[in-house]
């Protein structure tokens, strides 16, 4: 049975919140990075190494700290994966964009994200890409955000240019399915980008729509879906519903992540 909310939370002021650890755990990130990382693979086939669980560590004592009372459900924290769905609880991914990340492409997009589920919406987000110093943050009713530079400015969603949208696409998990709806709806121009990151750049105005097809989890997902409804965007299911979370195994069905205007007609 969900446990009720107990409290209303500031969803704002927690992000705030959690931003140092969220710098500090990117800091270790780049501290691997930079000497690079021994990789082994999980039972699921993906891959791991010393900076996903040095992020995490870093990560799991803060926000219990500042959320004590909370669940905390992570990628790397396994036994947690069995955890009862609350009807409050974060998701946290120390590292996503594992593969980005073990790239010798220097383009560096990969980030630690803490996201804030309730009533199986994510209302609370928080995405960092320590190599590019750009730190997201948004939360329900009170608006996004990105740092750069030490600058914060607001950030929402775009009406797509007239010349056409822009999809953002992954760049380890393109498949077919994907390319085959890019082409119903008639898009063209395309960025291929790893990680949460593909969220943040709709949330931010640099593009318009994010096709999935292939499985994610929701750690994956939560802190930038969060930040993306924030900024005024959607994310919905194959057959037009809300993306939830809270799902069997918490793993998402396909999904596509728009700004603010209606999705093309297929």
């Amino acid at each position: 049975m969900a446990i009720q909310l107990e409290s209303k939370i500031d969803y704002l002021s927690l992000a705030r919140k959690l931003e140092k650890p969220v710098r500090d755990a990117g800091a270790a990130i780049l501290d691997i990075y930079s000497q690079g990382s021994a990789v082994r693979i999980k039972g699921d086939g993906s891959p791991v190494t010393q900076a996903d669980l040095a992020s995490e560590a870093v990560l799991l004592p803060a926000i219990s700290v500042a959320a004590p009372s909370i669940q905390i459900v992570s990628e790397e924290n396994t036994s947690s994966h069995g955890f009862g769905v609350t009807d409050r609880f974060f998701l946290v991914d120390p590292l996503d964009g594992t593969k980005e990340f073990l790239k010798a492409d220097n383009k560096g997009a990969f980030t630690v994200n803490i996201g804030l589920v309730e009533g199986g919406m994510p209302v609370m987000g928080i995405v960092y890409a320590p190599a590019l110093d750009r730190l997201f943050f948004g939360a329900q009713d009170a608006g996004a955000f990105e740092i750069f530079g030490n600058v914060c400015r607001n950030i929402e969603v775009r009406k797509p240019p007239a010349e056409g949208w822009t999809a953002v696409t992954s760049a380890s998990h393109q498949d077919k399915a994907t390319n085959n709806w890019l082409e119903a709806q008639g898009i063209g121009n395309t960025v291929a980008i790893g990680s949460s990151l593909k969220f943040c750049l709709i949330a931010a105005g640099e593009a318009d729509v994010y096709p999935r097809y292939s499985p994610t989890m929701e750690w994956d997902t939560a802190a930038a879906d969060a930040i993306l409804r924030a900024a005024g965007g959607r994310v919905l299911t194959a057959d037009g519903q809300v993306l939830r979370y809270g799902k069997p195994g918490y793993r998402n069905t396909p999904f596509f992540a728009y700004g603010s205007a209606p999705p093309p007609l297929s």
